[in-house]
């Protein structure tokens, strides 16, 4: 077998005062941060899988904003490249349940009650999402009232328009005739589904040539949701596989509460714009 040496092409070999890999992504920290509770195998597994969907989620978060500020300027074409890795972002997610359903539910009973009362319904970066995406459950501000930092983080999402309502003021903005009273609406509101968007989108679709920038953006959410779907179509028969119907662990109704989630409609006006065609 030949001995290769990388230093003999100028690869640098000594990282004594310099910057290296594990520098740079301050891996110390990061493969120090799993503290499993029990001896049990999975909760390794457990741990891991629900943090680098925290990393995703990081992610997406910054993408979101971006596309958000984007699109307020009317800067659509970065503002899609941006959609279009969060849409990838929870394509990432969705495989994350792929690893996570390797474990059985004899697997998980061996530590499930080290977890004590937590529960991925507690994730505030999860819920920065759905605000983000115009999901807003004022009551889901409750979990986080022991954190007045995390508190605040998202009561100033729900103080900002949403990433539909920033593509409505885009349409506004191209002289389109969305409602006055949805551009005004008060955004810690849940969306209502509104008729005079409902006439908007249906403009867009049925004459797409004239109106491409908004199509193009319409079709971006309408991929970003459609991710979405599926990741919480893939968390609740993940958690159905492996606990059945038992409570989830922060006291929610485990699987009867995640299939009502599945019943949410991010931008339900870009689907029903479909039947209407």
């Amino acid at each position: 077998m030949t001995t290769y040496d990388p230093s003999a092409e100028g690869a640098q070999m000594s990282f004594d005062g310099r910057m290296s890999y594990g520098d740079y992504l301050k891996l110390d920290a990061l493969l120090t941060a799993q503290a499993p509770l029990s001896d049990a195998q999975d909760e390794m597994l457990f741990i891991i899988q629900h943090q680098t969907s925290e990393l995703w989620m990081k992610l997406a978060l910054g993408e979101l904003a971006a596309a958000r500020a984007a699109m307020a300027r009317d800067a659509l074409q970065p503002a899609f490249k941006m959609l279009a890795r969060v849409a990838r972002i929870m394509e990432q997610l969705n495989s994350a349940w792929d690893v996570l359903r390797t474990m059985t539910p004899a697997d998980y009973t061996r530590f499930r009650a080290a977890l004590g009362q937590s529960s991925g319904f507690q994730s505030w970066q999860y819920r920065l999402i759905e605000y983000a995406a115009g999901n807003r459950n004022a009551a889901m501000l409750r979990p986080h009232a022991h954190r007045p930092d995390i508190l605040a983080k998202l009561e100033a999402e729900l103080a900002r328009p949403s990433l539909y309502d920033e593509a409505l003021r885009v349409a506004a903005r191209a002289g389109l005739a969305v409602p006055e009273a949805v551009l005004k609406r008060d955004f810690r509101q849940p969306w209502a589904e509104d008729e005079g968007v409902m006439k908007v989108w249906t403009v867009v679709y049925r004459a797409p040539e004239e109106h491409w920038a908004l199509y193009e953006l319409a079709e971006k959410l309408v991929d970003f949701e459609d991710y979405f779907r599926r990741w919480r179509f893939n968390h609740v028969t993940t958690v159905e596989r492996v606990i059945g119907l038992k409570r989830g662990t922060g006291g929610t109704g485990g699987v009867p509460y995640l299939r009502r989630m599945l019943e949410v409609e991010l931008f339900p006006e870009l689907w029903r714009v479909r039947t209407a065609l």
